[in-house]
């Protein structure tokens, strides 16, 4: 039962067709011959048709590996152009509760590059305190490079106010970069109220190793890498048809039926909450109960350790994670419950079953039935140290 959609998904059988169909033809987009041109459309009309979906002009959408990868070409890049136009531009206002791959590239040019990163509050539901973003900004908007806040939480399902807080980096002047891995073609996202979105290929039905960053035009950024000028010599490098095509491909899909699935992911999610929450002890939801991912729910189990609860699914036959993939295998609490609240012992504690388009009733049947004896075998064994 696999029940670990967050850290990534099965492919969507329209992103299947499309990879294949282009994996056997040849042609490189930057070619001026026939064969290039005819994978440069591909790539033009994978651009256009990611863009319509995301509300977004299509010379916005610039490809990439990945989530990862977009984040760290966004925020070092914003970063960098801000302080080249500003010596002044050094702070950097972003969310504890952020991915690794915005945290790192963060804390990374607080190190080498004179960055002064200051952590923006949150509430016990993950959310960011707009007042405590508000005041940031209005402080010294002239020394912020930018503002970085995911729209939905990867681990908790919260999903952030996103309206709210591109209003007010844009009344201060602020660029304000969002990463969107978890949300797009699970909520409604409108790239337009963003200066930068980051998306992934396989997180949303697509394949791995592919992903975007949605720039908005005006917004200048300085390339991480350098070669052939792709991308508006963004993102210099060899464009993958193959994986663009499947990228449009699951997107078109996510979007187009993500109203009627999420209320079925939602549907399945509340009734494996409701379940766990009645049948066993000392349990306890993390995250926005309201406005969330259709498809998370972290649970806290009191007096046991999340490695084991998560060992010992998986010795059942069922897949789900303490948190993050990116961060699987670390014995540590969550950052993001910790900046929430809880306390290491409680956050060491929890687990996150996610759900995806593939998810039915029988995977939350099985795993309310195995759970409660899993739990009891798991706080035996804490007990016992």
């Amino acid at each position: 039962m696999y029940l670990d959609h967050a850290a990534t998904t099965p492919m969507r059988p329209e992103a299947v067709t499309a990879m294949v169909a282009e994996m056997g033809r040849v042609g490189n987009a930057s070619s001026l011959h026939a064969s290039g041109r005819r994978a440069r459309r591909i790539v033009e009309e994978s651009r256009e048709s990611i863009a319509a979906a995301l509300g977004a002009q299509p010379r916005d959408v610039i490809f990439t590996s990945g989530g990862t990868e977009s984040d760290n070409l966004a925020i070092k890049g914003l970063y960098r152009a801000r302080v080249s136009e500003d010596s002044r531009r050094l702070r950097i206002l972003c969310a504890p509760v952020e991915h690794h791959a915005v945290l790192d590239p963060v804390e990374w040019l607080a190190k080498t590059q004179d960055a002064e990163v200051v952590w923006l509050r949150v509430d016990h539901l993950g959310r960011v305190d707009l007042e405590s973003l508000g005041a940031e900004l209005a402080l010294d908007p002239d020394s912020i490079a930018l503002v970085t806040v995911m729209w939905a939480n990867n681990e908790v399902g919260t999903v952030q106010p996103i309206a709210e807080i591109a209003e007010l980096c844009a009344a201060a002047g602020v660029p304000l970069h969002v990463d969107g891995v978890q949300a797009v073609g699970q909520l409604p996202v409108d790239a337009a109220l963003v200066d930068s979105l980051a998306l992934s290929g396989h997180k949303l039905g697509g394949p791995h190793g592919v992903g975007a960053l949605v720039l908005r035009q005006g917004i200048n950024l300085v390339p991480l890498q350098h070669g052939g000028g792709q991308e508006r010599d963004i993102r210099s490098g060899t464009l993958d048809t193959p994986a663009i095509a499947s990228l449009a491909a699951a997107i078109t899909a996510a979007v187009g039926d993500r109203d009627s699935r999420g209320a079925q992911t939602r549907a399945l999610r509340d009734d494996l909450v409701r379940r766990v929450l009645g049948s066993i002890p000392g349990v306890s939801r993390n995250g926005d109960p309201i406005n969330s991912l259709p498809g998370i729910a972290n649970l806290s189990f009191e007096g046991c350790e999340g490695d084991a609860l998560l060992l010992l699914l998986d010795a059942a036959g069922i897949e789900c994670s303490r948190g993050s993939a990116c961060t699987a295998g670390v014995p540590q609490p969550s950052h993001v419950l910790l900046a929430m609240g809880l306390d290491p012992l409680t956050a060491r504690g929890s687990l996150r079953f996610s759900l995806g388009y593939t998810s039915t009733q029988a995977d939350i049947d099985c795993l309310v039935e195995v759970l409660p004896s899993i739990v009891k075998r798991a706080r035996r064994a804490g007990s016992a140290r």
